[in-house]
């Protein structure tokens, strides 16, 4: 009878307990969705906003970014973080828009809000300026402004729902086999990784170009500031010259003067010995 109630206890126990672990959720959810948006330190978005800030021109040029910020997170775990592409994206939009919002705080009190506006500012200011150059060059009019100005996160808005739609009919497309399944996800990968080799190659090639231009702009002012000098030069010369000449002839009017000078001297001194040699030819007489 003692046995009996024994085991009908620990069964009662064992029913409790399968009920509790029912009523929790998995622990493996859970530490999946603590380790999708772990908190983000300091430095770890500083480094996030310096391989964004690099990759903002490519961001500009076009609109399906995917491939970018596979780039960045790539580019995070070689640094030490392991960021999934939609934790950087998702960073970046909260971000810009902690950045939108403080535009009418104080400064003081900005800083105290948002440690990032500098960085933030830099990125959008030499956005702004790229665009300016653009306009001088003559490569971007009207609408195309327009379109490189807006907002990184209304773009990436549009490029999700594209992405969704693409998946949606891969999904569709893609039931065959679990053979198939898996040599196709192998051609995926090795693409992926040729993209992101491309969108790699494609950053270097920019990277040059702008280096190219930025040294022909370089040389073509240090051209134009020794052009400046040499004419200044010239000008100084020119007024050294005319200094040169000027007490020249200063010199030359000041010689002229003292001969005019010594010549009445010597005839008044001839006058006066003339005088005195006739009074005293006067006087013997």
């Amino acid at each position: 009878m003692e046995g009996h109630q024994h085991h009908h206890h620990q069964y009662q126990q064992q029913q409790y307990q399968y009920h509790q672990q029912q009523q929790q959720p998995p622990t493996s959810s859970v530490n999946v969705d603590a380790d999708r948006f772990p908190q983000w330190s300091i430095q770890e978005t500083k480094e996030f906003l310096m391989i964004r800030a690099e990759l903002d021109r490519s961001f500009m040029e076009t609109k399906r970014n995917k491939l970018l910020w596979e780039v960045i997170s790539t580019r995070m775990r070689e640094k030490g973080f392991n960021r999934s592409t939609e934790q950087c994206k998702c960073k970046w939009k909260n971000l810009v828009t902690r950045y939108k919002g403080c535009e009418t705080m104080e400064e003081e009190a900005m800083r105290q809000q948002f440690p990032f506006y500098n960085e933030l500012q830099a990125i959008f200011s030499a956005r702004m300026q790229s665009i300016l150059w653009s306009e001088s060059e003559g490569g971007v009019t009207g609408s195309k402004r327009k379109a490189v100005q807006l907002s990184s996160d209304e773009e990436e808005d549009t490029e999700e729902k594209e992405l969704e739609k693409s998946s949606l009919r891969k999904k569709k497309q893609g039931k065959t086999s679990g053979g198939a399944g898996i040599g196709g996800s192998t051609s995926g990968n090795g693409n992926n990784s040729n993209n992101i080799k491309e969108i790699l190659e494609d950053f270097m090639r920019q990277q040059m170009q702008m280096e190219m231009q930025w040294r022909e702009a370089f040389e073509a002012r240090e051209h134009e500031r020794r052009l400046k000098e040499m004419e200044w030069r010239q000008k100084m010369e020119a007024l050294e010259n005319e200094r040169i000449l000027m007490d020249r002839r200063w010199y030359e009017r000041e010689e002229q003067r003292r001969m005019r000078e010594e010549a009445r001297a010597e005839k008044r001194d001839a006058l006066i010995t003339a005088l005195l040699n006739k009074l005293r030819r006067d006087d013997h007489m």
